[in-house]
């Protein structure tokens, strides 16, 4: 038997382990599109892990701002230009104390509930409500709207709670069907009823400013418990919904 060179087996070994890393490269590049794009297997609850908040806001503003300036050094922007040296801590500020502040529990609104002194007993609806969320897959925004409906079980809830209770939610990255379903679980709890509606129409600019490049499309999902699962009562919503 022929003895071959180490160093020719050291080459063919790395040549293997090279065309293993591009078809493993290749197999998580079409796995992370079909994933991202079909929206397979999103948990209900925003993925964390257990240590998210082992660290203060203000270091996870350095850390974030270190790694988004090396970002940007890999695209090649001059860093020492006056109009982008401050652009990562802008950032990374912005990151933690505005479009992400909806990952922190303390800062999910107080709910106050006030007695239904006008025994009002029909459907209340807010809608219109705007909402800006991050698409988890791309990180790029969502814009769009919600429509909440609730028929008050003894007491009523100040507006004002409504939407800031759809913004917490929506300040995560976020997927719209579990965005949808975590407003409406989280009025029912605050309401102490179970009849709530929630619809959400919203435009993803990762469908807008990449891949198809649609920029005319929106997306509609919907939540329902209670009495809107009855058709009369979700059509009356629907109806209200309507400008």
């Amino acid at each position: 038997m022929k003895n071959v060179p180490v160093n020719l087996k050291a080459k063919k070994l790395n040549d293997m382990i090279i065309e293993n890393d591009s078809r493993l490269e290749n197999q998580n590049d079409l796995y992370d599109e079909e994933i991202g794009d079909n929206h397979i297997g999103d948990a209900y609850n925003t993925p964390m892990r257990p240590d998210a908040f082992d660290i203060s806001d203000d270091e996870k503003i350095k850390k974030i701002s270190v790694h988004f300036e090396q970002i940007m050094n890999i695209l090649g922007l001059d860093l020492k230009d006056d109009s982008l040296k401050g652009t990562p801590k802008r950032v990374a500020k912005m990151y933690v104390k505005e479009i992400f502040r909806g990952l922190d529990p303390k800062e999910k609104p107080s709910i106050a509930l006030f007695e239904n002194k006008y025994q009002y007993k029909e459907m209340l609806v807010e809608r219109d409500i705007i909402l800006y969320s991050t698409c988890e897959h791309h990180f790029v925004p969502i814009i769009g709207k919600a429509h909440v409906a609730y028929i008050p079980n003894g007491k009523v809830i100040g507006l004002s709670k409504i939407n800031r209770l759809v913004q917490y939610y929506a300040q995560r990255p976020q997927v719209q069907e579990r965005l949808n379903n975590q407003i409406g679980e989280a009025l029912k709890e605050a309401l102490n009823t179970q009849h709530v509606a929630v619809v959400i129409e919203a435009q993803h600019l990762c469908v807008a400013v990449r891949g198809v490049k649609d920029v005319h499309s929106s997306t509609v999902t919907a939540f329902y418990s209670g009495k809107f699962k009855e058709e009369n009562t979700r059509n009356e919503f629907l109806n209200f919904s309507k400008k």
